[in-house]
């Protein structure tokens, strides 16, 4: 069971997955659900407050969760943030790339919302 106070960031440029990914997180009881459309904006709003867990999205325009989650991990005071990487990119080189750049998990989409449950408890335990 997650804590419903858990604070997580969703950075997704489509708003239809958006929207689908938030309210997931919202069926898991989730409350505090933060958004960027991309990672540049992401930055942004980790400077803000950092989140406790991130999803992002691969692809994306200005800044890509590929790039997002390499400029966390050269972070020293965000270093150590789960990153969980939500994407359509199902070949074995993108899952290797992101798990060499440091991600804490990787869910291809179309997914469940007790996978997207299942994902975040793995990586805060």
């Amino acid at each position: 069971m997650l804590d419903p106070s858990l604070d997580i960031l969703v950075v997704e440029d489509d708003p239809v997955t958006r929207r689908m990914v938030c309210g997931h997180l919202q069926r898991l009881g989730i409350q505090q659900i933060r958004e960027a459309e991309d990672g540049k904006s992401a930055l942004a709003e980790i400077s803000r407050q950092k989140p406790q867990v991130i999803i992002t999205d691969w692809g994306m325009p200005k800044l890509n969760g590929l790039q997002l989650l390499q400029i966390i991990r050269k972070h020293e005071a965000l270093k150590h943030l789960p990153v969980l990487m939500i994407t359509s990119r199902s070949e074995k080189e993108y899952i290797f790339t992101a798990a060499q750049e440091g991600v804490s998990s990787y869910i291809v989409k179309p997914f469940y919302a007790t996978t997207l449950g299942t994902k975040i408890e793995k990586m805060l335990n």
